[in-house]
């Protein structure tokens, strides 16, 4: 492989790094038993790990900053929901490979840290002054 190859195969993509982390999550939400709470959390968990991604993927033709930020919050705040029903399926030893889950968490913590970070500099860019402590 050229130098050059490599360089760009290394190359940052978020989207791809959602995606990768979208299939994994709802691959644990398919994994969970078929009961009425393995069912619910399950469904909830494919509706908020499939929005970051969508939510993402919109950001990035957003037709204002104003619009981007929305769009980054909402990713936000669906990156937060799915990481709280991960951790109740930890909590409940509800999936079957629960080796799963703490790679995942820390995706998840990453993920959040990125998109706060990007909705502040956003804000600030916006606005031209300090960020506020809330995104």
């Amino acid at each position: 492989m050229a130098e050059s190859e490599a360089r760009a195969g290394a190359r940052y993509d978020m989207q791809e790094r959602l995606l990768n982390w979208t299939v994994a999550v709802v691959r644990v939400a398919e994994s969970l038993p078929p009961t009425c709470a393995g069912t619910h959390v399950a469904g909830q968990i494919v509706r908020s790990a499939t929005s970051p991604l969508a939510n993402h993927a919109e950001a990035q033709s957003a037709e204002s900053r104003r619009d981007f930020i929305h769009k980054m919050r909402v990713a936000l705040k669906e990156l937060r929901e799915t990481r709280t029903w991960l951790l109740l399926v930890q909590r409940m030893g509800l999936a079957k490979d629960r080796k799963t889950l703490e790679p995942l968490l820390r995706e998840s913590d990453e993920l959040i840290a990125i998109f706060v970070s990007s909705v502040r500099t956003a804000k600030k860019n916006l606005s031209g002054s300090r960020p506020q402590n809330k995104p």
